[in-house]
């Protein structure tokens, strides 16, 4: 019986020629980022040959979005969003402002009408979630501060990009578009798309907080790993489709609130490791559809305004992100960071331009140069990323305002002087305060313990103050921050933070000051605990292994009392 196989066949071409382009860039020494988006550009309308179904490939890809984010809420709690809600939300709206205006401005020299512009800048200012987190997870720094700021940026910018979303249709007469029908006023449109977004953010943290962690556990009870693949992938991609039906939300901050409740779950490092290799899987596959969309012929027929586009992606919005982080008084490596996560467009701008383009406001020349734009801008990430190292020393060594940038007086990177000596002998350095950092705290202040807390989150360590727990802000893979905690005077230093990459550096400081200190240190991995072990850095805790102790003392003293009673 003859069938339509063309899901079959994008599927089989998209991996087919990502995982032979994808190996080549890798052996080329350039990201297989770019391999992929070769892989699309080859499949795509716009070149000889075979071509994928455009369609199938986009929906292919917002699955691969959808579960991206999924993974992102299972380790990015809503605790995690508000403690950068001060940097996060001011920064990404006046970001936007700022791409917005450039993109106005250049559009009115090109002679386009000044809605085309709007369109045209605010699709220039939403930068890829997919991208960044690509990249953050690349380099391992996604639970980092930094890297959360980052992503606390984006959430915001996506949550923009939804009202405008919303907005463009009622508004697109007012531009100089097709007028759209509306049953009532812009103030209408917006006030109930607000409470559409209002309805589902308390749905998810009223209800979705105890029916996921719930179903995950009874799951778990079936003993079957195929059901519980099953659950995760069902409720990532089952949420981010209800949220855009019924409340108006993305795709990618659906799947994003649903795993942040499902993070509430003792399962969810094993959601996450499941999750982990379809999100890969399908991530490829958006870098594909990207590829797709591309059209070479702009490159040669508007080689000036495609420059333009760049140079607004790559430095404007760039530097724009780095000038807000810095009057925030951040350092000067958190603000190259931020400013090189979002040096980069993707999938709001394609949503953005089409719509622009079907309410006829942005002429077909504007959708070329996005999709070329974020095709360049995309390829060209993962070397704003490698530069900021270099760029950080390169400035630091010629520049004094760079150098009092990076070591910038913050009151919270010092401790208050009328913190008293009793913390500043003997008592213990705990490094990170999250969920294991704070009970270890409830720990030693129940025992009376004194104890200095290093903490990367500047609001948490404002919180700690106010309830006067001594406390630093800053990395303690710097030796400024542990010098700031007395760690030459400390009795003993915890790190609370499963932080692999950084903890080798934590313990080697902490030793050049302190030979003799005990070091307590936690991780998720048997192979990371038994090296660590092996190279003598610490006393290694592994949650899953306290976790069956604690429940094997707890079975073995009630099966005694029962045999002796």
């Amino acid at each position: 019986m003859p069938h339509d196989v063309s899901l079959i066949t994008t599927i089989a071409a998209g991996f087919g020629l990502a995982m032979v382009l994808g190996l080549l860039a890798a052996r080329l020494k350039i990201p297989p980022l770019v391999g992929y988006l070769l892989a699309g550009i080859a499949l795509g309308p716009a070149t000889p040959g075979f071509v994928a179904d455009m369609a199938l490939s986009a929906q292919l890809a917002e699955i691969g979005v959808m579960l991206l984010m999924f993974g992102v809420g299972l380790h990015f709690s809503l605790e995690d969003l508000l403690t950068v809600r001060r940097i996060a939300v001011p920064g990404a709206v006046v970001q936007i402002a700022v791409a917005t205006a450039l993109g106005v401005g250049v559009a009115q020299l090109w002679g386009w009408s000044f809605g085309a512009g709007l369109v045209f800048g605010l699709a220039l200012s939403c930068a890829s979630t997919v991208v960044l987190l690509r990249a953050l997870e690349t380099r391992g720094i996604l639970d980092s501060a930094n890297g959360r700021i980052a992503v606390g940026w984006l959430v915001v910018e996506d949550l923009v990009c939804v009202l405008v979303l919303v907005l463009m249709p009622p508004l697109a007469g007012l531009l100089g578009g097709n007028a759209a029908d509306q049953d009532g006023s812009v103030w209408t449109t917006l006030a109930i798309t607000l409470a559409k977004v209002a309805a589902f953010i308390v749905l998810m943290l009223v209800v979705g907080r105890r029916v996921f962690p719930r179903l995950l556990w009874l799951v778990s009870r079936t003993g079957s790993r195929e059901l519980f693949t099953l659950c995760v992938v069902a409720v990532a991609v089952g949420v981010a489709y209800g949220s855009a039906k019924l409340f108006g939300v993305s795709f990618a901050l659906g799947a994003f609130f649903a795993g942040t409740m499902m993070r509430e779950s003792d399962f969810a490092h094993r959601a996450a490791a499941e999750s982990l290799p379809l999100r890969d899987a399908f991530s490829v596959l958006f870098f594909v559809s990207v590829g797709m969309l591309f059209d070479p012929h702009v490159i040669l027929d508007e080689p000036g305004k495609l420059a333009a586009v760049v140079a607004i992606i790559l430095f404007g919005k760039t530097f724009a992100a780095i000038a807000l982080v810095l009057v925030f008084r951040y350092p000067l490596n958190t603000a190259l960071t931020v400013g090189a996560s979002l040096a980069q467009i993707g999938e709001f701008s394609f949503i953005l331009v089409g719509l622009g383009l079907a309410l006829g406001l942005l002429p077909a020349a504007g959708q070329s140069l996005v999709l070329a734009g974020a095709l360049i801008s995309i390829a060209l990430n993962p070397v704003m990323f490698a530069v900021i190292a270099p760029a950080k020393r390169w400035a630091l060594a010629r520049s004094e305002l760079a150098r009092r940038l990076e070591s910038r007086q913050d009151p919270t990177a010092e401790l208050p002087m009328s913190v008293a000596e009793q913390y500043l002998a003997g008592q213990v350095v705990l490094v990170g305060y999250g969920r294991v950092g704070r009970r270890i705290a409830e720990a030693l202040d129940a025992e009376k313990v004194p104890y200095v807390v290093a903490e990367q989150h500047r609001e948490v360590v404002e919180k700690l103050r106010q309830r006067n727990v001594p406390a630093v802000s800053g990395d303690a893979a710097d030796p400024a921050v542990l010098i700031q905690a007395h760690i030459a005077r400390a009795a003993m230093l915890v790190i609370a933070t499963p932080d692999t990459l950084n903890v080798r550096k934590i313990v080697d400081i902490a030793r050049t000051l302190n030979p003799d200190i005990e070091v307590v240190l936690r991780t998720h991995s048997d192979d990371e605990a038994a090296l660590l072990r092996r190279e003598r850095i610490g006393t290694v805790f592994m949650g899953e292994h306290e976790l069956a102790r604690g429940m094997s003392s707890h079975v073995l003293d009630h099966m005694r009392r029962g045999h002796v009673g």
